[in-house]
């Protein structure tokens, strides 16, 4: 399985990758499939079936109505945030939707919506999308949702396959280890493997200019978190913060050295991870990074260092980017980056480490240190449930990023004052994540069955 750094860094929709990102992505490619097949016209009625976390949390996450707008022909990094709430509105209001952007057919939401509280084997995860004909079923697949918005579907997962095809690299490692071997035997940095291996998908300009997007992606979202007032939707009456905060610490560093102020930094950093979060849970424009519950992290820290850090450039968001994806790469590759699969250790346990790797990067320290920043980073988050209040990726999602991304700086800290040895190492760590998520009960696992989710709404 190779993994770009494209694959992990995807500008879509919130609220969430695996649940809203996916599903749209798989409805997406459903009606695509359709009209390759020729029967578009031929569909007399679409019906959609949602499994295991689907089902449990779908409808906070938004699964429905992404699912809807994907089989409108919608894709997740190219629509508007602010045509989902009318479009899924009229296909209420008229029982009807318009196949592919192309042809009517009738869906009724009560009927053609099932949410089954069953998991299927492949992925608890997973979604069934039927078109009937005149005289019978027309054509169906089954799509597994994998996190971070990585979508199979059954033949895919028959097959074994990852979401991603099998590219041939320059430097092809598939632990840790096998990458601080690289970087020793070729003298290069992480971020210098992967920019290497990134070739295999496009030239290096290209990858250049395609980082700078995301980075200017995250930078529109939290500009745009701090500007959004009110109410998050979704019942929980969950006010944002973001702009409140903004205004206090623009008044009260009025005249004040920022970058002296280590406490004021972390104030900062934690305005840029609430900004984000709260734009994800109001549907927003955001980077899965790698995915949507846990995409205040990096974007936090990057800002962190782009605005505190002396002598900071453009430049180093690459190399910080490039070396986060290293890590996301074999948190996904060996274990998983799903909260449904693994509790939200693989969502913001996995960008905290990513988070580190990349600061202790840019902050010029050793593939050692590196290493040793993202096993920290995940080390101390391992064990982390996914535990949504209501299904709303809210309480206490919103708070956790911002928590990971002070906690991503100091791992970078503490890894910086050290020399890159230490007693655990990443490849374990990551290893350890994997089996705590076999261990863990499905009610931890983004189900709202169990954790917060249930003694929130008991008190």
């Amino acid at each position: 399985m190779s993994i770009s750094v494209l694959d992990l860094f995807k500008i879509g929709v919130g609220p969430s990758s695996s649940h809203t990102v996916g599903p749209m992505r798989a409805a997406h490619d459903f009606a695509t499939e359709l009209a390759a097949k020729g029967v578009l016209d031929a569909v007399r009625r679409i019906e959609v079936r949602l499994y295991g976390s689907l089902s449990a949390t779908g409808i906070g996450h938004g699964t429905d109505r992404a699912v809807v707008v994907g089989l409108m022909g919608q894709r997740p990094d190219e629509i508007d945030p602010d045509f989902i709430a009318p479009a899924v509105a009229e296909v209420w209001r008229s029982g009807s939707l318009m196949l592919a952007g192309k042809t009517t057919v009738p869906f009724h939401w009560d009927e053609d919506m099932r949410l089954l509280p069953v998991s299927l084997p492949q992925h608890p995860n997973a979604l069934r999308i039927v078109a009937h004909g005149q005289h019978g079923v027309l054509y169906q697949n089954t799509y597994y949702s994998i996190g971070g918005g990585f979508v199979i579907d059954e033949a895919q997962a028959q097959a074994g396959e990852g979401g991603v095809a099998d590219v041939p690299l320059r430097y092809e490692f598939n632990s840790a280890a096998e990458l601080l071997a690289i970087c020793r035997r070729e003298s290069l940095r992480i971020s210098q493997v992967m920019l290497a291996n990134e070739t295999a998908w496009r030239s290096e300009a290209e990858t250049r200019a395609a980082l700078h997007r995301i980075w200017e992606a995250m930078q529109a979202c939290v500009a745009r978190g701090i500007a959004q007032e009110g109410v998050l939707p979704g019942g929980l009456s969950v006010r944002r913060r973001a702009p409140a905060l903004h205004r206090k610490l623009r008044e009260r560093e009025t005249g004040r050295n920022l970058i002296s102020d280590t406490l004021a930094a972390l104030d900062w950093v934690n305005l840029y991870a609430l900004a984000v979060n709260e734009e994800n849970a109001g549907g927003g424009r955001v980077v899965t990074a790698p995915t949507n519950g846990a995409a205040g992290v990096i974007p936090a820290v990057l800002h962190y260092y782009m605005n505190f850090q002396p002598g900071s450039s453009e430049r180093d968001v690459v190399d910080f980017l490039l070396t986060a994806a290293a890590i996301g790469t074999l948190c996904k590759k060996n274990a998983s980056i799903s909260g449904a699969e693994v509790g939200c250790q693989g969502e913001v346990g996995s960008a905290c480490a990513m988070a580190a790797a990349g600061l202790t990067e840019v902050m010029g320290g050793t593939p050692e240190q590196v290493e040793n920043a993202a096993e920290i980073g995940l080390e101390h988050n391992l064990g982390l449930t996914c535990d949504p209040v209501a299904g709303l990726v809210q309480v206490p999602c919103i708070e956790r990023n911002a928590m990971a991304s002070v906690k991503a700086i100091n791992a970078a800290q503490l890894a910086l004052r050290g020399d890159g040895t230490h007693a655990v190492s990443l490849d374990k760590a990551i290893r350890t994540m994997r089996d705590t998520g076999r261990d863990m009960l499905d009610k931890y696992k983004e189900t709202s069955r169990g954790g917060l989710a249930v003694n929130f709404i008991e008190c």
